[in-house]
C-alpha cells in the first residue's frame, strides 16, 4: 500500500520571476522561484515546521536525503538566514533543546554575549538616563553572535557533512529566491532605517519599492557561507568574515573585536526538566527564562480544574493571567545568566513557594502588579525571532529558538559580509527598574557585564510521554514566548484541543510590567468585557507569537502545525515502502 501525505490548508502561491535559475535542493527540487506554504502536514517519516516555505522544504529534503532531524534543524536555520532576514540568522544567538533517539535530553546555549569592552552604563548618559535607542539600534546594540557556533556544536549529533547542510542556504543567497507579499511590506517599511544605520549599501536597499514576486539575491551573504563551508566556524569568528565585521564596527562605533569573535563559545547546558500532568515538559535553563517561567505558569494551575473552565472562559484566563503576572514578576528580580548571578533557579520552582505565590489569587478579582511582587525566596529578565520544530522516524526531536531580537536585529548590516547584527544588548537591563524594549524590567541578575550572556524569553519545548516526543514546540513573540508556549501546551493537555485550534485561537498576554492583559483582535469580546469586570486593563494587540507545532499521534505518525499568523510553514515525507 503507498503511505501517503496528508496536507491541509495550502495557502499563499507565489510564481516563478525567472525559469532559468537554478533550482535550490538537497536530494530533491526545491523551486525558490514558485513555492507553496502548508499549515499542516501529517506524515510518517520526518517533519519540520519554521516561519518560512524554503526553509521547511530544505529541512525535509536533508531528512529524505538521509539526515536526522539535526541535520535538518541546522540546514533549516541556514536557509531562514537567507530567506528570512527579519530574524532568521548567523548574526545572532539561540537555544536548542532537544532528545535524541537514545533517549538523551540535551540543551545547547548559543546566546550572544556582551564584548570585552561592554560595562553596566554604557547605555545611559551623563545625568544616569537611559538614551532612548542606543542598546536598539546601530553598531553599539550588537552583542557577540551566536549562531554559527552553535551549529557547529550542534552537528554533533548530525550524521551528514556541514558542506550538504549549507549548501541550499549558499544556492538561495547567491541564485535569489522570491518574496512573499510581507516580505516586500517589510522591506519596504525598513529602506529609511536602513540608510540610517548602514556604512555600505545592503542587498534590502533597493530604489522602487519591493513587490511581491521580486527576487532577492545576496551576494555577500552567498561568499559569507561559502568560507564558513570551506573553513568551518572559524570562517566565521576568524579570517576575512572576523576582519569584515571589526571594520564594521569601527565604521560605526561598536565595540566588538577580534578576540570578541574568536573568544565565542557555545555552551551546552543541563535542560529545565519538570513534569506536568504525567508529560515530563524539557526547556531551556538560564540564561533563558523560558524554561523556568514555563515550569512556574504550569505549576501554578495545575492543581486548578482548567477543563471544567473551558477554553478562554473568563476563569481560565484570569487563573492563566494571574499565574503569568507572578512568574513574571520573578523574571524581573532573579533571574540572569547563571555563570554571573546566582539564579535561585532550585527555589522559584519549588512546590511549596509556588503555592505561597498563589495563596493571594482571588477567583473573579484582578491582581495588581503594585502589591503583587517578586516572591520572596531565601536569597536575593521586536519580537522578531523564529522558532524551529523537527522530528524524524528514529526519535529524534529538536526544537530551536533563534533571533536578532528586534526586526531585523540592530538593522545593520556588516558592510561585504551582507548579513545584519542583532540588538540583543537591549536584552539586558540597562539600567535596573527601567523596562527594555519589549516592556520586561530587569534587576541585577540581568545587569551588562563583559561576557556575561544577556537574559532571553526564548522558550523551545519538547513534552515527553512515557519518555518518547508527543510535542516539539516553540514560537518567536518577545516577552510573549514563555505565555504562548504556555497556553498551546495547556490548549492540549487540559482542554484537549486539536493542534491546529492550540496553535491558531486568539492568545492573551500578562508580563507583571506593564499592568495590562495584551489580547489578539479575535479576543472574544464577551470574555474581554468579564475580565473588565474583575478590574482587568485590556489592551489589544497585533497577533501573538507564531507558534510551530508537531505533535505525535497515537499511530506514530507526526501532525506538523504551522502559525498562520505569518508565512511559515509545516512540511513532511513519507516515502514509498
Amino acid at each position: 500500500m503507498r503511505l501517503q501525505i496528508l496536507s491541509f490548508i495550502t495557502i499563499s502561491f507565489f510564481f516563478a520571476c525567472s525559469s532559468t535559475k537554478n533550482i535550490v535542493g538537497s536530494n530533491g527540487p526545491v523551486n525558490p522561484y514558485q513555492y507553496t506554504s502548508l499549515k499542516k502536514s501529517i506524515v510518517k517519516n520526518g517533519a519540520v515546521a519554521s516561519a518560512h516555505p524554503l526553509a521547511s522544504k530544505i529541512g525535509v529534503e536533508i531528512m529524505k536525503s538521509g539526515g536526522n532531524a539535526f541535520d535538518a534543524a541546522i540546514a533549516t536555520q541556514l536557509a531562514l538566514a537567507v530567506v528570512y532576514p527579519g530574524a532568521g540568522n548567523i548574526g545572532g544567538g539561540g537555544f536548542m533543546v532537544a532528545r535524541t533517539s537514545t533517549g538523551e535530553t540535551i540543551a545547547l546555549d548559543y546566546r550572544e554575549m556582551a564584548p570585552a569592552l561592554s560595562h553596566r552604563d554604557m547605555y545611559l548618559d551623563a545625568a544616569g538616563n537611559v538614551v532612548e535607542g542606543k542598546s536598539l539600534n546601530g553598531h553599539l546594540a550588537a552583542g557577540v553572535p551566536g549562531t554559527i557556533a552553535g551549529l557547529f556544536e550542534s552537528m554533533k549529533y548530525a550524521t551528514l557533512p556541514f558542506a550538504k547542510l549549507i549548501q541550499p542556504a549558499i544556492d538561495l543567497a547567491q541564485n535569489g529566491f522570491v518574496l512573499t507579499q510581507r516580505e516586500a511590506v517589510s522591506l519596504n517599511y525598513l529602506q529609511d532605517t536602513l540608510a540610517k544605520y548602514n556604512t555600505m549599501r545592503t542587498a534590502f536597499q533597493k530604489n522602487i519599492a519591493w513587490k511581491v514576486g521580486d527576487t532577492l539575491t545576496q551576494t555577500d551573504l552567498s561568499n559569507t557561507l561559502k568560507r564558513i563551508r570551506d573553513n568551518g566556524a572559524a570562517g566565521f569568528y576568524e579570517g576575512a568574515t572576523a576582519d569584515l565585521i571589526v571594520a564594521e564596527m569601527k565604521r560605526g562605533s561598536g565595540i566588538i573585536t577580534l578576540n570578541d569573535l574568536k573568544n565565542y563559545t557555545a555552551k551546552w547546558r543541563t535542560p529545565h526538566s519538570f513534569n506536568y500532568k504525567g508529560y515530563t515538559v524539557v526547556g531551556m535553563p538560564m540564561p533563558s527564562s523560558g524554561g523556568t517561567l514555563l515550569h512556574q505558569m504550569l505549576k501554578m494551575v495545575e492543581d486548578k480544574p482548567l477543563p471544567t473552565y473551558g477554553f478562554n472562559s473568563a476563569m481560565a484566563v484570569q487563573l492563566m493571567t494571574e499565574a503569568e503576572r507572578r512568574a513574571y514578576a520573578d523574571r524581573a528580580e532573579f533571574m540572569g545568566d547563571a555563570d554571573f548571578y546566582k539564579v535561585p533557579a532550585t527555589g522559584m520552582v519549588a512546590d511549596t513557594y509556588l503555592k505561597e505565590r498563589m495563596k493571594d489569587y482571588q477567583p473573579g478579582v484582578a491582581g495588581n502588579s503594585t502589591v503583587i511582587k517578586p516572591g520572596v525566596l531565601p536569597m536575593k529578565e521586536s519580537e522578531q525571532t523564529t522558532h524551529i520544530s523537527v522530528i524524524d522516524k528514529q526519535g529524534n526531536a529538536v526544537s530551536v529558538t533563534t533571533t536578532l531580537n528586534n526586526g531585523y536585529g540592530s538593522k545593520t548590516v556588516v558592510g561585504g559580509a551582507g548579513f545584519l547584527l542583532n540588538d540583543e544588548m537591549d536584552d539586558f537591563s540597562a539600567k535596573p527598574g527601567v523596562p527594555n524594549f519589549y516592556g520586561a524590567v530587569g534587576g541585577e541578575a540581568n545587569a551588562i557585564a563583559p561576557g556575561k550572556r544577556m537574559l532571553s524569553s526564548m522558550a523551545p519545548t519538547l513534552l515527553l510521554q512515557n519518555g518518547k516526543p508527543f510535542l516539539v514546540v516553540g514560537t518567536p513573540g518577545g516577552t510573549t514566548i514563555p505565555t504562548s508556549v504556555f497556553q498551546t501546551i495547556v490548549n492540549i493537555i487540559d482542554f484537549g484541543m486539536t493542534t491546529e485550534d492550540a496553535v491558531y485561537r486568539p492568545k492573551f498576554h500578562h508580563q507583571w510590567l506593564p499592568d495590562q492583559v495584551d489580547v489578539e483582535k479575535t479576543f472574544p469580546v464577551a470574555v474581554r468585557a468579564a475580565l473588565e469586570k474583575m478590574g482587568y486593563k485590556i489592551v489589544e494587540r497585533g497577533g501573538i507569537g507564531r507558534v510551530e507545532a508537531i505533535k505525535v499521534l497515537p499511530d506514530g505518525s507526526f501532525e506538523a502545525v504551522a502559525d498562520n499568523r505569518g508565512d511559515d510553514a509545516a512540511e513532511g515525507y513519507t516515502p514509498i515502502p
